[in-house]
């Protein structure tokens, strides 16, 4: 059953579900990483196998991502969501039964093929149930739940691996995973919220007037396309950081032992996720008074990437204490999500209602690439550094600044939805 009316009630709780899913996923996402010290000091890996290892979860991410989202074009976001989540479920299984370390590359690949379609996939299915401008708020309570998922695997992870060892926490991630989907399967539904198509005129566009289809050469070529694709890699490449590395830095790099690398983890994870939720508010704000989405979500992205961009740099430079060096990781960690919320959002309101699907699948998947570079160059700077262990860490987050920085550059200068919809409109 579809609803083309905007239900709140409904809409709300479709959005709960949907960020339960996201929840799940980034808890199956952060697993490998929460588990890097004893995983790779029992199959005897050096920081680039596990690079390798944690990397693999994205060579065929971006393939899945970009089919997925042709997919939803055309088939019911409900079932695509409930077979994506059995998918990546079953997918934990070889890490639980083998100490093969090309069994666990092949769990990983998997996972990452689940995964890779259900970002996007639970964004456009949320877009179904809200109009353009009621959709920044439950994209972002969206993303807090995937940060809420990595808060509950740094705690939870470590004290599961004490217990019961590391392998354990993949077959809880699997029971979770099968129990949404059955939840799933009994409240999910499908929206189905249509914007007018408008005549053309010679007035700005309104950021719901895209209806008809247009070409994705087209398309890909708009500078707000491309642009927010570029935002998206850099503020990708420091979220692989912290999801593969960033347990094992508090642990081998500042010395923190395990349980304690968990809670920091979740510290870190509850200091930036406010940041998130108050940018995102203050941009619904901004666009409820009538600002532009240039300011309101391009400016605020491009803000954020740099200001982030510079305090994950000064990391290499600053004294600080190890707690100071925490702090500052997560304000910078905290800065980058909006990203994944306005992104999506400019990105939405660019696209045609249906190619909607497969435009956030392609600029989703075109930005994890990040995610396999990311993890190998790190491994590859851990262990070519002449100073402290430390310094190859901090040498990655420094190098993840610049990138932000220079994804800060391109939103200021070219991304600008209202006029590439007023130059999409007119082409």
């Amino acid at each position: 059953m579809t609803h083309t009316e905007y239900q709140p009630g409904r809409a709300w709780l479709m959005t709960i579900l949907l960020a339960l899913f996201m929840l799940i996923n980034f808890i199956d996402k952060v697993g490998v990483g929460m588990v890097a010290v004893p995983m790779m000091t029992e199959l005897n890996l050096t920081p680039t196998e596990f690079g390798l290892i944690a990397g693999s979860f994205f060579w065929f991410f971006a393939i899945s991502g970009v089919l997925g989202g042709f997919v939803a074009n055309r088939f019911s976001a409900k079932w695509i969501l409930l077979i994506l989540v059995v998918l990546w479920s079953i997918a934990q299984l070889p890490i639980i039964l083998s100490s093969s370390v090309a069994m666990i590359m092949v769990s990983r690949v998997v996972l990452g093929i689940g995964e890779g379609p259900a970002s996007p996939i639970a964004f456009h299915a949320c877009y179904k149930w809200f109009p353009d401008a009621k959709r920044n708020l439950p994209i972002s309570v969206i993303n807090q739940a995937s940060a809420l998922g990595l808060l509950i695997a740094g705690i939870g992870v470590p004290l599961v691996t004490a217990r019961w060892g590391w392998r354990a926490n993949f077959a809880i991630m699997t029971g979770i995973g099968l129990v949404w989907g059955l939840v799933w399967l009994i409240f999910g539904a499908e929206g189905n919220i249509q914007t007018a198509r408008p005549a053309k005129t010679n007035r700005p566009a309104d950021p719901q007037t895209i209806q008809q289809r247009l070409p994705y050469g087209l398309l890909l070529r708009d500078p707000t396309v491309w642009g927010v694709i570029v935002m998206h890699f850099m503020a990708f490449w420091g979220l692989a950081l912290t999801l593969t590395w960033l347990p094992a830095y508090l642990q081998k790099g500042l010395g923190f032992d395990g349980a304690s690398a968990g809670k920091l983890f979740a510290l870190v994870v509850v200091i930036g996720a406010p940041v998130n939720l108050l940018l995102s508010w203050w941009s619904q704000r901004m666009l409820g008074r009538g600002e532009s989405s240039r300011k309101s979500r391009a400016l605020m992205c491009s803000a954020a990437l740099t200001l982030s961009g510079a305090l994950f740099i000064s990391l290499l430079f600053l004294p600080l204490s190890n707690m100071q060096k925490v702090f500052l990781l997560a304000v910078a960690s905290g800065l980058t999500p909006i990203m994944y919320s306005l992104g999506a959002a400019m990105m939405s309101s660019v696209s045609p209602d249906g190619q909607r699907g497969a435009m956030l699948a392609i600029e989703n998947s075109i930005a994890s690439l990040a995610g396999v570079l990311a993890p190998v160059v790190m491994g590859r700077l851990i262990e070519n550094s002449t100073a402290s262990l430390s310094a190859g860490y901090e040498q990655g987050f420094a190098l993840s600044g610049g990138l932000l920085i220079f994804g800060g550059l391109v939103g200021f200068l070219f991304v600008n939805p209202e006029k590439s919809m007023q130059r999409l409109l007119h082409r």
